[in-house]
């Protein structure tokens, strides 16, 4: 299974190599820049799989020189030294099936990850900015791009809301893992007599879906509001009413734009983010088409949280779904969550 994967993204950069050397290749840009990012990410696992292969020539020599041994003590280190490596390899190995193996239709495409506070207070506008956080490493370590899209903050500590777009690929095949209620378990900073708190947020995650992608809303079905917008974005963005939330009325879904400069590309940036959850709904749904769907849809359902982070009165994080788990608590809100999605991953592969 693994070398027809292999065989495949060596066809695949082909093709793209083929692609680069058309003049129309470089006439659309945003296009382009995502072949040139997808082939980036291929050339990258080629690297990876080289290496492996380099590995496992080193672990003949350690063979070979095992077998020329006389002292026990020089052998026992040999040994050790290739159950190492051996363990790196089929880690590595594994991860790297995992990424060969997103066949959703969408698993390519960029991710819009959407963070809400839920119950608990600031505790939970500060959770929610810890998670925001969290994400925003995860991306930056694997070389992924991360574009605010809202951000709606609290004076007093965290935020209430935040939306990013992370562009990369297979971002969007990584994060749907994150989808659902995440709990924290903490001795509360803004509780002077100490006492834990437990507060919530939800993720929601819907892939970026190409412009191409050509669907006609019913005008009559958007309520749509512009508003001053509270993010950063400079002198522009706090004078004038470029921030715009529009509402599917049949739905219920509402979404919001403010991180950009002017009032019309929020609208069409939000118009994007509605499509694509409908979209996803739709498919969810078995819908015909997307005037089929009605009904409130809130993000998240509250109460069915997929993963909880306790930091007292121990310390760990566990996903539910998977039972996965890991205790150096710090590591994770760093962004190493990767254990976490290809827990997930592998569970999804194999149902």
């Amino acid at each position: 299974m693994f070398h027809f994967d292999l065989d495949s993204l060596k066809a695949r950069q082909a093709d793209i190599n083929t692609m680069m050397e058309e003049q129309s290749f470089w006439e659309n840009s945003e296009k382009s820049n995502q072949i040139l990012q997808e082939n980036k990410h291929i050339s990258k696992m080629l690297e990876e799989f080289n290496s492996l292969v380099k590995s496992l020539e080193d672990i003949e020599v350690l063979i070979e020189l095992s077998e020329d041994m006389t002292s026990e003590e020089e052998d026992m280190e040999i040994h050790d030294s290739m159950e190492e490596q051996i363990k790196q390899i089929k880690d590595k190995l594994e991860e790297m099936t995992l990424q060969m193996l997103f066949s959703g239709e969408y698993d390519a495409n960029n991710a819009i990850l959407s963070i809400n506070s839920g119950t608990g207070g600031l505790d939970a506008q500060d959770w929610s900015q810890m998670l925001l956080r969290m994400y925003i490493r995860w991306a930056e370590d694997r070389d992924y791009k991360v574009k605010l899209i809202d951000l709606i903050s609290d004076p007093e500590a965290g935020i209430k809301t935040a939306t990013i777009l992370v562009q990369g690929n297979n971002a969007y095949g990584h994060l749907k893992s994150e989808k659902g209620v995440h709990r924290l378990v903490r001795m509360s900073p803004f509780d002077s007599s100490g006492k834990r708190h437990t507060s919530f947020a939800s993720i929601d995650v819907t892939p970026e879906l190409d412009d191409n992608i050509d669907i006609e809303l019913n005008p009559s079905d958007l309520k749509i509001d512009t508003y001053r917008a509270s993010g950063a974005g400079g002198q522009h963005v706090n004078t004038t009413d470029s921030a715009v939330r529009i509402t599917h009325l049949p739905t219920g879904l509402v979404v919001s734009c403010q991180n950009e400069r002017s009032q019309h590309t929020n609208k069409e940036v939000a118009m994007k983010l509605l499509i694509a959850r409908l979209i996803q709904i739709k498919e969810e749904e078995n819908k015909e088409k997307i005037d089929d769907i009605h009904g409130k849809y809130n993000q998240i359902t509250w109460g069915s949280q997929i993963r909880s982070y306790v930091f007292q009165p121990y310390k760990l994080v566990k996903d539910h779904r998977t039972n996965t788990e890991n205790a150096n608590v710090d590591a994770v809100m760093d962004g190493e969550i990767d254990s976490f999605i290809y827990a997930y991953l592998r569970e999804h592969i194999n149902k």
